[in-house]
């Protein structure tokens, strides 16, 4: 069965994110393990995170993915915000180990006005220094980007390069969002064409290291660099491009977790239930 799911949230505590993903019949989730637009993260308790891996394994929900802080650059120029950013990595490995997860998703950052050759091997370096500090059984996803300005892994060949620099085994491998694929250029119009995207990501990363598919539909055209996720079928890319891309052979086993927008109650419930009968 293929593993499907939403970004959940933890109000209330760390087990509600799965309580809700239960009861919207997922079996896999992705989180927040904290406030994504603070530095500063909330102490929890044993039983917290105790809770959540027995609550994971009662509803097997699998694999579970924690989505990193959005301050986090590790290509930023500034040397304070990169050791803000190494630091805040660790936390987030540290959370996922304590309640089990088995990826934490990571934007590779901005060059900030910079070139990007050079941002790309500042986020070489952090990693390397993230992964100098300890083992952690969860590994990092690096996430495609919608090319933004600044954005220094908008193109796979981008992501394979940092990927192909990095000591060790903490990068375990890619995730890739339709939003930011679309936005930055990658056409799924045609079978054809996601043939390309395929091949690329076999050339550059290898399929067997695409770990996760964001989908979501985008309110920007194709190459427009706009990330703005949409509720499935009702965006540029459309449902024939999205189930061209989710069923393609060599990516139709990979999990997938939606980030729609969540304007009403029922938001999450109809978009499942779309991506559902796209890979039916």
């Amino acid at each position: 069965m293929r593993r499907i799911g939403v970004h959940t949230s933890i109000a209330g505590g760390l087990h509600e994110s799965l309580e809700k993903a239960r009861e919207l019949g997922c079996n896999t989730v992705q989180i927040f393990s904290h406030n994504p637009r603070a530095w500063t993260i909330k102490k929890r308790s044993l039983a917290d995170y105790t809770t959540f891996r027995l609550l994971r394994r009662k509803y097997d929900i699998s694999p579970v993915f924690v989505h990193s802080s959005y301050l986090i650059n590790l290509a930023s120029r500034e040397e304070d915000l990169r050791r803000k950013s190494v630091d805040m990595v660790s936390a987030e490995m540290d959370i996922a180990d304590a309640i089990g997860a088995d990826y934490v998703i990571l934007h590779t950052g901005s060059a900030s006005g910079d070139d990007p050759a050079p941002a790309r091997r500042r986020t070489i370096a952090c990693l390397s220094e993230v992964s100098a500090r300890k083992s952690w059984k969860a590994g990092i996803l690096l996430e495609n980007t919608a090319g933004e300005r600044g954005d220094i892994a908008s193109r796979i060949e981008e992501i394979g390069e940092i990927l192909g620099a990095l000591p060790g085994s903490l990068v375990s491998g890619v995730c890739i969002d339709t939003c930011h694929a679309f936005s930055a250029g990658y056409n799924m119009t045609s079978l054809r064409a996601v043939d390309f995207i395929e091949g690329e990501l076999e050339k550059y990363i290898g399929i067997n290291r695409v770990k996760l598919l964001h989908v979501n539909d985008s309110r920007g055209e194709s190459g427009s660099g706009i990330d703005r996720h949409e509720h499935l079928g009702m965006g540029k890319i459309g449902l024939g491009a999205l189930k061209n891309i989710l069923t393609h052979p060599s990516l139709m086993n990979i999990p997938l977790i939606l980030e729609t927008p969540k304007k009403g109650e029922d938001d999450d419930r109809r978009n499942l239930r779309t991506v559902k009968k796209l890979i039916a």
